[in-house]
């Protein structure tokens, strides 16, 4: 949660020097970050979910040496996708950002902002690598004091890049790549010296970054479903998105400020439930379903009990929350109406979370997957369509159908959890297992 909170930091930071450069350059970021870099970042913890969860086990299991190679060939495929998406990011910067159809005075700011974005993606996909392999092994304190060391690194670096201070040019909005790439850049380099000089639980020595096939496909079985869960799930911000532009540039500038805040409660949150997963995996792994299910039970109560505060404080502040990163009533009135739907979310999302990050620490990974694509493109985007579109409710038909997919998506997520499926898998563990209560 404190590797959480240096982030937290950081976004409030990042969007108050934004609201310096004008309303069409902060839109401008804000949808990069929440489209396409998020479906970059998507696609990496994809890959940290069944990294982490297949680590977990093993150290359950007291297989350090399995662990260790699972921890080398996740970093192996980590980099070879951070190629591709450098890669893309300079040939398609402009057509990737024009999916969300943004408004005419963006492109400016948002293209140049991109190619920065995903030719330096290598920082974004190793850092989240670090923190799932040492977390997979029960330590979340290292990644903690190198996320503060990166937060107060790229701060540091947007704040003298974006306005040129000490004789430096002012990039403007390419100083946010550039301040997010130096605080990378050098918790790339602490990353790889703990991991390979043995400081930490795990050690990673040459040989287990040899590809081991195997063993990659093993990860991936486990990495693309949630990946492509969470990449639907930014597909459907896309959408929301388009919808919110037909609406005029306000509605999209409010949607993308109130996109921003909204991700930080779960930054902040999301934590407890990968502490879930990560105890639900090392349970089944040494075979005990019971203490898996009292992980589950914890994790719900103090999960819970921050979110509905959250929501809380979203639904009576969030017009003063507002005033503090724009001054136009207009933005401000649109993003108020969107904040009081979030809130109704975010007091689902303290059972989603638990719910979706315990099964997949226990490896059931498709099952949740399908249940996000279908009420992503089968129920949430459609809604979202008529609603907006076709109703008086106009833009409020976004929110609304926001709030009913988040619904569905809790209750389906709750079933398949409450129907112990996930815990068949602890029977093959050669620790035996627990009779499930």
């Amino acid at each position: 949660m404190a590797t959480s909170a240096a982030g937290v930091v950081y976004q409030l930071t990042d969007l108050t020097f934004l609201s310096k450069l004008g309303k069409a350059q902060m839109a401008s970021v804000i949808i990069v970050n929440q489209t396409v870099r998020q479906v970059v970042m998507m696609a990496a913890m994809g890959l940290c979910f069944g990294t982490q969860a297949l680590i977990a086990r093993a150290v359950g299991e007291g297989d350090i040496d399995r662990a260790e190679r699972l921890a080398g060939q996740a970093v192996v495929i980590g980099l070879s996708f951070a190629t591709l998406v450098a890669i893309s990011g300079l040939l398609l910067a402009d057509p990737l950002f024009s999916l969300s159809a943004p408004d005419e005075s963006f492109y400016q700011y948002g293209v140049p902002y991109l190619k920065l974005v995903l030719a330096l993606s290598y920082g974004l996909i190793f850092m989240q690598l670090f923190g799932a392999i040492l977390g997979g092994a029960g330590d979340t304190t290292t990644p903690l004091l190198v996320m503060i060391f990166q937060v107060t690194l790229a701060i540091a670096g947007e704040w003298i890049f974006m306005f040129g201070h000490f004789g430096m040019p002012a990039l403007g909005v390419k100083g946010v790549a550039v301040g997010m790439a130096i605080g990378q850049g050098v918790g790339i380099v602490i990353g790889v010296r703990v991991l390979f000089r043995g400081t930490s639980r795990l050690h990673l020595r040459l040989r287990h970054l040899v590809v081991d096939v195997s063993m990659m496909k093993e990860i991936g079985k486990l990495s693309w479903p949630p990946a492509i869960q969470m990449t639907v799930t930014i597909l459907s911000t896309l959408a929301f998105l388009r919808l919110a532009g037909s609406f005029g540039e306000n509605t999209q500038t409010a949607y993308a400020i109130g996109l921003r805040l909204g991700m930080i409660v779960p930054m902040l949150c999301f934590p407890l439930a990968s502490a879930c997963a990560i105890l639900v995996g090392q349970a089944l792994g040494a075979g005990n379903v019971t203490r898996a299910w009292r992980a589950i039970f914890s994790g719900l109560v103090i999960h819970g009990s921050l979110m509905w505060t959250f929501a809380i404080v979203a639904f009576f502040f969030r017009t003063q929350i507002l005033d503090f990163f724009t001054d136009d009533p207009e933005v401000i009135e649109i993003g108020s109406e969107y904040l009081l739907y979030a809130s109704g979310a975010f007091f689902l999302w303290a059972f989603f979370f638990v719910f979706l990050r315990s099964l997949q620490g226990a490896g059931d990974m498709l099952v949740p997957m399908l249940i996000s694509v279908v009420s992503t493109l089968f129920f949430s985007v459609p809604l979202a369509y008529i609603l907006s579109q076709h109703t008086d409710l106009g833009r409020t038909g976004l929110w609304i159908a926001f709030l009913a997919s988040s619904f569905v998506s809790t209750v389906a997520t709750g079933i398949r959890l409450a129907s112990g499926r996930w815990t068949e898998r602890a029977a093959a563990s050669p620790a035996g297992g627990t009779p499930n209560p």
